[in-house]
């Protein structure tokens, strides 16, 4: 005796050697033994042999049209026989049996399983979305082949030409295009970055990896809405001196400013003004769900994204000729530059000048100060400054600090200049030691009023933020917030609310449980690494730039650890091969090889030892 059997999804033949009613042995057509349920037999029969039997199934459900069985099935459930007998007009033979019997299981979208052998013909709406779905993936499977071999063939296909950033930095991993890129990048073992590089789906290197930053950080863009504009600050005290602030060149965001005024018996009143936009942005406000979201300014080589919109900037920008609304500590100081006295109040300060760093450098520097020539303007509040500047350091216990070499990057018209700057110099102690004044004045301000604040905080080396009053080790002073760049950091904007709140005796923005508070630390902690990993990212991007437009094939270095050096003149560290063994701050002469834009990689081998 003969069967057909299902086993494993499929319909199989074999020969019936024991039969104990629950269960049965057989052999199957190709020789295995297996022991079935009694229930997986669909059919009994003498003749032919199992492998003929399924070779005339198989060629007699060839001539079988699933459309017309199914329109013969009618309605009703069924078992394969049945249908079998009506469709031969006889008894069928087991071969025929098996033809129907097979095309019934091979056409799941025409005839619903039901059971042991029985079938139900699908509804018509259902066999006709089906039958759709089958000729669009029939469709989908030839255009894929079809961008598949384009793509192989070094050509981008059409669609792909608007998608190129998405596929490469964040996919939809359903979509036809990622699927035949995926499919291409298999067989032509590139990676997909390799691969649309070489159809010339990635004419600007500089784009690509902008893109990548943007798609992961500005989904949405990064034009701002159309919005309200803020109600005016309230009415403030007027400021009693001309202020000036000191920043470079590029500088919108103006966030602080400083003035002086000299007393007959030798004190000096210091003021520190900072922009206040707090008066003006509401917590939870459109404008302030906007800077929560955007958290910093994004800074890189020639360009900038914003945190506010630049309306707003312009608003409370301490822009020169202008009267502004900022949040001022007034510093008392004694002949001795020892601080009598601070107070902290909010008035409108009039910004008599922003000067500019590139001007600035060559009339204010060690060499000037306290030299004769000529005169500019601030040249005494500068020079006092430098002074207390110096006496706030040293009070810090950070005197003598070793000044170290920077880099600005200037970009245009697709040209990057790489200009040294040395920090430390008299500017920038004179701005860092006011500010690290005010941020760690008013921590303090905001910790003894029971006030909860942002602390920027360093504990045996480690630097976070923190809701605790905590000192800052590295600054040595016992409370540091980040409170005066409230136009391009966001913790700064939410201590700049609670300070005001102080100053004015008025409820705080946020208490110290504030759910939401917690989240934004968190949230300007990840945005702020990450902004300035891909500004980091892009000055490495914009050194490789400008090796290749100088066509700068050998240079010298400096060994920084193990194999890596440090380029002379610019912030740039590469992998050295082919050196001997070499100490950090040894000297080297080494050759600028294949310079990869993409993967901001080059090559770089040794050449000789310089003279220390």
């Amino acid at each position: 005796m003969y069967v057909y059997y299902e086993e494993d999804g499929d319909i199989k033949a074999g020969t019936l050697l024991a039969d104990n009613e629950a269960s049965v042995q057989l052999e199957s057509q190709h020789g295995k033994r297996t022991k079935l349920k009694a229930a997986h037999i669909l059919l009994r029969f003498k003749e032919p042999a199992p492998a003929a039997a399924m070779e005339g199934a198989r060629r007699l459900g060839e001539e079988l049209d699933p459309d017309f069985l199914w329109e013969v099935a009618g309605e009703a459930e069924f078992g394969f026989a049945e249908l079998a007998r009506e469709y031969y007009g006889h008894e069928p033979t087991a071969p025929e049996a098996g033809a129907v019997l097979m095309k019934l299981h091979g056409s799941p979208i025409y005839f619903y399983k039901k059971g042991k052998g029985r079938y139900k013909a699908a509804p018509a709406e259902a066999l006709a979305a089906a039958k759709a779905a089958l000729e669009r993936r029939a469709r989908e499977a030839a255009q894929k082949a079809e961008w598949v071999a384009q793509l192989k063939a070094g050509q981008l296909p059409e669609p792909f030409r608007h998608q190129v950033f998405h596929l490469l930095h964040k996919p939809d991993k359903n979509s036809l295009e990622f699927k035949a890129l995926s499919e291409a990048c298999a067989e032509t073992g590139l990676t997909p970055v390799r691969l649309l590089d070489r159809c010339g789906a990635i004419p600007s290197s500089h784009d690509y990896h902008l893109q990548a930053f943007l798609l992961e950080h500005f989904p949405k863009g990064i034009g701002f809405p159309e919005l309200h504009a803020p109600p005016p600050p309230p009415e403030l005290p007027a400021g009693d001196a001309p202020a000036f602030s000191i920043d470079d060149a590029a500088t919108t965001e103006i966030d602080d400013a400083f003035s002086v005024i000299f007393r007959p018996d030798g004190s000096v009143r210091v003021g520190i003004h900072i922009a206040a936009p707090a008066l003006g942005i509401a917590p939870g406000s459109e404008l302030d769900r906007i800077a929560a979201s955007r958290l910093s300014t994004v800074y890189m080589p020639g360009g900038k994204i914003t945190m506010l919109p630049e309306t707003l900037v312009e608003r409370y920008t301490l822009a020169e000729n202008r009267d502004c609304a900022a949040l001022s500590l007034y510093v008392e100081v004694g002949p001795d530059y020892g601080i009598r006295e601070l107070q902290t109040q909010a008035d409108v300060i009039r910004i008599a000048a922003n000067l500019r760093h590139e001007t600035l450098e060559p009339l204010f520097n060690e060499d000037t100060i306290g030299a004769g020539g000529a005169d500019y303007p601030f040249r005494r509040e500068l020079e006092w400054l430098w002074g207390f500047a110096c006496h706030l350091e040293a009070a810090r216990g950070k005197a003598d600090q070793v000044q170290r070499l920077d880099y600005v990057f200037k970009v245009e018209d697709d040209r990057v200049q790489i200009l040294p700057r040395v920090r430390g110099n008299p500017i920038d102690k004179l701005v860092s030691e006011l500010m690290i004044l005010a941020n760690s004045r008013w921590g303090r301000l905001l910790a003894e009023s029971g006030v909860t604040g942002i602390y920027r905080a360093q504990i045996q080396g480690k630097v976070r933020l923190t809701l605790k009053p905590a000192p800052h080790e590295g600054l040595g002073v016992e409370h540091y917030t980040w409170s005066t760049s409230p136009l391009r950091r966001y913790v700064d904007l939410i201590n700049q609310r609670q300070i005001l709140a102080v100053s004015r005796g008025e409820p705080p923005a946020y208490a110290g449980n504030d759910p939401m508070l917690f989240a934004h630390v968190r949230d300007f902690e990840l945005a702020y690494d990450a902004y300035a990993e891909f500004q980091r990212r892009m000055e490495r991007y914009w050194c490789l730039r400008w090796l290749q437009q100088e066509g700068v094939h050998e240079t010298e270095a400096t060994v920084w650890r193990e194999n890596l050096v440090r380029f002379d003149g610019m912030p740039l560290i590469a992998k050295l091969t082919g050196a001997p063994a070499l100490n950090p701050g040894e000297r080297v002469r080494l050759t600028v090889g294949a310079i990869d834009l993409l993967d901001v990689e080059l090559a770089c081998q040794f050449v000789t030892r310089l003279e220390a």
